[in-house]
């Protein structure tokens, strides 16, 4: 029987820092013990004179649970941890635990059965394909980004410069096979150096790293989490990884982490069945089980499910300075019928997991009240309502939400042979019906280059010099669009085959003429993207975006104007989607004031163009009383600026 928790008990400070205290279980137990992660896990403390670990798991169900480690020779009978009540947390001290240790629970079920797991809160694991644990210390690194954590501070991330570079670690390079490292992998403090200098180069502001957290398949990308709290291990350790977040923050470089709180595996050393029962999932298959990934489903009704995650949320925002989450898979937690043919209903009788929506509500908030520059970005497919909208006017509070509405359409129109575009137009300029209703971010992910949809590239129509035309134009039009950007690896050169984690990316196109010429191409993109406030400060106000010719459908042809707040800095853009030149090509402006070409994409090189000036002629155009002369190259792409 659970003992009461006295009022006066919950108003005690902890005596110890590393001990599980009645108001840490009770704080647990509501959902709001933030800092959980400081209290849970394996923690190197002293106790008594003597120096060794302190360990802590929730195992409600389970009849016993105890340690097994280097340390004891993996004996499950030589540390069983005390049972603490009221919410069945098992905790003890250890004394002679090192640092770097290995450990797992084994867990007593009361059906008799023993289970070896790995620690939910374990901060480093085992190189897979062991799985054991590993006792580390958090503490002890020098953080050197104190300017980039005061800046961001400052920032208003709707108004700033978003352009995501999206990085696999394990593929982004490789080095030469050796029996040390056969796969190749650099670690975190070379790969920091490498991807910090690349990412200055083409002028990218953010980066997004995939498969942080420790997962044992590199097929699942690190979307099967069996570590929530712990930088896999296959490129290093804690500190290696704090060194890459430092280094990357040092050199101006934002950086975001996929988060998974959607779903995990059913490896046996994770949390499925953790302590005999379904204690993080739902017991009722229906709700928690997603058919179509063959992994379980986080049971959201526990407030200490629930605390689990958020803490874990949190941990990466503080311990390791990220400046934001990607959340993977929103969808699949709102519905309830998200990929299944039998689901539960709600309470109501409808569709929506109201427990999930409760969830990710009280986390966004948490997030929101920091203030500090930080973001939670949904992957969300659906036309879910404000996902984007603050919690207290029914919306879910998320920073911004992929727009995959406009990556189908886009890509479908892309896909198009020239030819036929004028009857797809309308795809093109659909996206501005609903730009305004939430925070979009456009994504041109790993998502849409893997599993036969091939490259971007080679979704391309005609042979290899036009798909490398087209994929120009796709990237003008794409960089002057309305919302915050992101891009995966290899796009940015053109890379031909589709994305595959077993290899690295493949660098020697660049010693090809035409895919360096996309490359600079979309280098001068982003350096045009950075340099103007029109193309992001009023991402999601309708007076940053004004169409000049949308409806140029029988030419493919659109032309639209980025506006800043303060009516200073301009663009107009110009997008031809089909092979012809248009010699006599006429678009309206909005001002008989002159306009400056900044790029054409026709440029040989685009780093040494000279800004052309031209100067509008009172010939109406598109509806507008002035208009200019500007030839347009098949595939062209033009941007004025005034």
């Amino acid at each position: 029987m659970a003992k009461k928790i006295k009022k006066a008990d919950l108003q005690q400070k902890e005596e110890a820092v590393f001990e599980v205290t009645e108001y840490d279980q009770y704080l647990f137990g509501m959902g709001t013990h933030y800092e959980i992660y400081k209290k849970m896990g394996a923690h190197l403390t002293e106790r008594d004179g003597k120096e060794g670990a302190y360990f802590a798991v929730w195992a409600p169900n389970a009849e016993k649970v105890s340690v097994v480690g280097d340390f004891n020779g993996w004996d499950v009978n030589a540390h069983v941890l005390e049972r603490l009540e009221p919410v069945g947390i098992h905790a003890l001290f250890i004394p002679g635990v090192l640092e770097h240790s290995r450990y797992k629970y084994c867990v007593f079920c009361r059906d008799g059965r023993t289970v070896m797991k790995a620690d939910p809160f374990a901060i480093h694991s085992e190189v897979r394909p062991a799985t054991a644990s590993m006792v580390e210390r958090l503490e002890g690194y020098v953080w050197k980004d104190q300017n980039w954590m005061e800046k961001r501070r400052k920032m208003n991330p709707d108004q700033n410069p978003m352009f995501i570079y999206e990085v696999h670690p394990g593929s982004w390079k490789k080095h030469p096979y050796s029996e040390a490292n056969p796969q190749g992998f650099y670690n975190y403090k070379q790969i920091a150096h490498s991807l910090a200098d690349y990412v200055l180069e083409m002028g990218y502001t953010h980066v997004e790293l995939m498969g942080i957290a420790e997962h044992p398949f590199d097929g699942s990308w690190g979307y099967q989490v069996t570590g929530y709290f712990a930088p896999t291990s296959r490129y290093g350790n804690v500190h290696d990884f704090m060194y890459l977040v430092d280094y990357l923050h040092g050199k101006g470089i934002g950086v975001l982490l996929d988060w998974v709180p959607a779903h995990f595996p059913k490896d046996g050393c994770g949390l499925a069945q953790f302590d005999g029962t379904c204690l993080y999932e739902y017991a009722d298959s229906r709700k928690g089980e997603h058919p179509d990934w063959g992994t379980k489903v986080f049971d959201y009704s526990k407030n200490e499910v629930k605390n689990f995650l958020i803490s874990n949320a949190l941990y990466w925002l503080d311990e390791y300075h990220i400046d934001g989450l990607r959340v993977d898979a929103v969808a699949s937690m709102l519905y309830l019928d998200y990929g299944r043919t039998e689901w539960v209903p709600n309470q109501y009788g409808g569709k929506e997991n109201l427990e999930a929506v409760e969830f990710l509500r009280h986390l966004n908030s948490l997030i929101e009240r920091r203030k500090d520059g930080t973001v939670i970005i949904a992957e969300e497919s659906t036309a879910w309502p404000k996902v984007t909208d603050t919690p207290e006017n029914d919306g879910l509070g998320f920073s911004m939400k992929w727009n995959m509405g406009w990556m189908n359409d886009f890509l479908s129109y892309m896909k198009n042979d020239p030819i036929y575009r004028k009857y797809h137009h309308t795809q093109m300029n659909f996206s501005m019906m609903y730009a305004y209703s939430e925070k979009f971010i456009l994504v041109l992910s790993h998502d849409e280059v893997v599993h036969g949809k091939c490259s971007l590239v080679e979704k391309m129509p005609g042979y290899p010099a036009d798909k490398l035309e087209n994929l120009k134009a796709a990237y003008g039009f794409f960089v002057g669009h309305p919302g915050k950007k992101l891009l995966f690896m290899g796009q940015d050169f053109a890379q031909n085959r589709e994305w595959s984690e077993e290899r690295e990316l493949d660098w020697g196109l660049l010693n090809d003429a035409g895919h360096r010429k996309v490359h600079d191409f979309m280098k001068a993109l982003l350096c045009l993207y950075k340099n103007h406030r029109c193309l992001y400060e009023l991402d999601y106000e309708e007076a940053g975006f004004e169409w000049i010719a949308p409806d140029d459908g029988d030419r493919s042809i659109f032309s639209f104007v980025r506006h800043s707040k303060d009516g200073k800095d301009n663009l107009l853009f110009v997008c031809n989607f089909t092979p012809v030149r248009r010699e006599d090509y006429r678009v309206g402006v909005l001002k008989r004031k002159q306009h400056k070409l900044l790029l054409d994409s026709s440029w040989d090189n685009y780093a040494e163009a000279q800004e052309i000036k031209i100067k509008p002629e009172k010939i109406p155009s598109d509806g507008k009383p002035y208009s200019i002369a500007c030839p347009l190259n098949g595939y062209g792409v033009l941007v004025f600026s005034f």
